[in-house]
C-alpha cells in the first residue's frame, strides 16, 4: 500500500474519532456536577413541597420510605387540598364554605382574597348562564360584588370587566376577557387561598424548592449581566413527565 493510501486512512480515523468524542463539558458544568447535597436534604426538600402545596398522600407515603417525620398532619393538608381542588374544580361556594369552617378568619381579615373568590364565583355563575337567563349572576353581583367594589377602585374595575362577560359571546372574547373563563383564574385563586391558610397557621406560604428557584434564577441572570462564563443554557433539571410522588388521579390539586 503507497504512503497516500496510509495518510488517508490515518485521516480517516481521525476526523471518525473526532466526530464521535464526547463535548468537552463547560467548567461551570463540571464544578456543578461536583457538589453533591445530602440526600437527607434532598428528602426533605421533597417532604416540604408535598406538604406546602397539599398532597396528603403523597407525603405519608414519601414519609414512610425516606423514614420522616410529617411536616404537618394529614389532616391539615386535606383540608387544604380539599379547599383548592373544589376552587379548580369550579365550586367556589364550596370553597369558600369550607374555608370559614377551618378559619372564618381569613376571609374577614382579607378583603382582597375575600373579593378575589366571590368574583370567582360570579365567573362560575356566568360560565353556567345561557344567552336568555343572567338573573343569577347578576342577582349574585348586585348582592356580594357590588357593595365591596363602591368603597375600592381595583375592585370595581374587576367587577365591571367580569359584567363583560354577561355582554359578549364566550366563543369570541378579547384575551383579558377570555382569561377569565380558563383555568388561569382558578389556579391563581387556589394558589393565594392556600398561602392565606398557610400564613394563619404560622408557616411559610410556600414551598422552599420555590424560593431555590427563585434565587437560582437570580444567580444566573447576575452572573451573565456581570459577563461571567457561564453555558448558554442551564436547565433546572424538573422537565420530567411526572414521577411517583408528582400530580396523580388520586391528587390532582395542582395545576401550576
Amino acid at each position: 500500500m503507497d504512503s497516500s493510501s496510509d495518510s488517508d486512512a490515518d485521516s480517516s480515523s481521525q476526523n471518525s474519532s473526532t466526530s464521535t468524542a464526547t463535548p468537552q463539558q463547560h467548567a461551570f458544568e463540571k464544578r456543578a456536577d461536583g457538589v453533591k447535597a445530602p440526600k437527607s436534604d434532598i428528602n426533605a426538600l421533597i417532604l416540604d413541597y408535598l406538604t406546602m402545596e397539599g398532597y396528603p398522600k403523597a407525603a405519608a407515603k414519601f414519609c414512610k420510605e425516606a423514614n420522616l417525620q410529617p411536616q404537618q398532619s394529614d389532616s391539615s393538608i386535606q383540608r387544604r387540598q380539599d379547599i383548592q381542588y373544589a376552587i379548580h374544580s369550579g365550586n367556589i361556594h364550596t370553597a369558600i364554605s369550607a374555608l370559614n369552617d377551618l378559619d372564618p378568619e381569613i376571609l374577614d381579615t382579607d378583603p382582597k382574597l375575600h373579593f378575589s373568590l366571590l368574583r370567582l364565583q360570579l365567573v362560575e355563575l356566568i360560565r353556567e348562564c345561557n344567552d336568555t337567563d343572567v338573573t343569577r349572576a347578576i342577582d349574585f353581583a348586585t348582592d356580594n360584588l357590588a357593595p365591596r367594589a363602591a368603597a375600592n377602585k381595583d375592585f370595581l374595575n374587576d367587577l365591571e370587566q367580569t359584567m363583560a362577560l354577561i355582554i359578549f359571546p364566550h366563543d369570541n372574547l378579547q384575551p383579558e376577557l377570555a382569561r377569565l373563563l380558563s383555568s388561569d383564574l382558578r389556579r391563581t385563586t387556589a394558589i393565594k387561598v392556600n398561602e392565606a391558610i398557610l400564613m394563619r397557621e404560622n408557616r411559610r406560604r410556600e414551598a422552599a424548592i420555590r424560593q431555590l428557584v427563585r434565587m437560582r434564577t437570580w444567580a444566573e441572570t447576575s452572573g451573565r449581566s456581570q459577563k461571567k462564563d457561564v453555558p448558554e443554557t442551564l436547565e433546572l433539571g424538573l422537565n420530567t413527565d411526572g414521577n411517583e410522588y408528582g400530580e396523580t388521579s388520586a391528587e390532582p390539586m395542582i395545576m401550576t
